[in-house]
């Protein structure tokens, strides 16, 4: 899996935003302060925000006191979720969900190994939400997992 810029600074500017909505709940964050915080060109998160609105995650407001809150919980909002606002589903294999490749003409062992590939990057996104990356924790197993030593091997 390829994290994209669109990703990162989609996670990270939804990380700011529910920092900054625990510290003022219920006051809209403008946009500008979103970017400055997490050094995102302006005009990127514009098209970042607009899509994580029309999904529902997000909601603006306008006027001189507008900006952006979340629709949703912090605890409800996963970073699955925003990957796949923003990028689709989250694995595929040449544009088709592996689950879908026998359809294709893809035979064992390669349909598995693409299913059990997404199953593993669920375990993961899934578990994680803005909550836990704004409190600067990782639920339990994804931790473990992080900290494990083959995880930071370069290879």
């Amino acid at each position: 899996m390829r994290i994209t810029h669109k990703v990162d600074y989609a996670v990270r500017a939804c990380t700011a935003l529910t920092r900054f909505l625990e510290e003022q709940p219920g006051v809209p964050v403008k946009r500008e302060r979103l970017a400055e915080e997490e050094d995102i060109p302006g005009k990127f998160l514009d098209d970042i925000l607009r899509q994580l609105r029309n999904a529902d995650l997000l909601r603006s407001y306008r006027g001189p006191e507008g900006g952006w809150t979340l629709a949703r919980p912090p605890e409800e909002i996963t970073v699955a979720a925003i990957i796949r606002v923003l990028e689709g589903p989250l694995a595929s294999v040449r544009g088709i969900r592996p689950h879908e490749l026998p359809d294709h003409g893809v035979d064992e062992p390669f349909v598995s190994l693409w299913v059990a590939t997404r199953a593993s990057l669920r375990t993961v996104l899934e578990a994680v939400t803005l909550a836990d990356l704004a409190a600067g924790e990782l639920p339990g197993p994804v931790r473990k997992q992080a900290t494990a030593d083959e995880a930071w091997a370069t290879r």
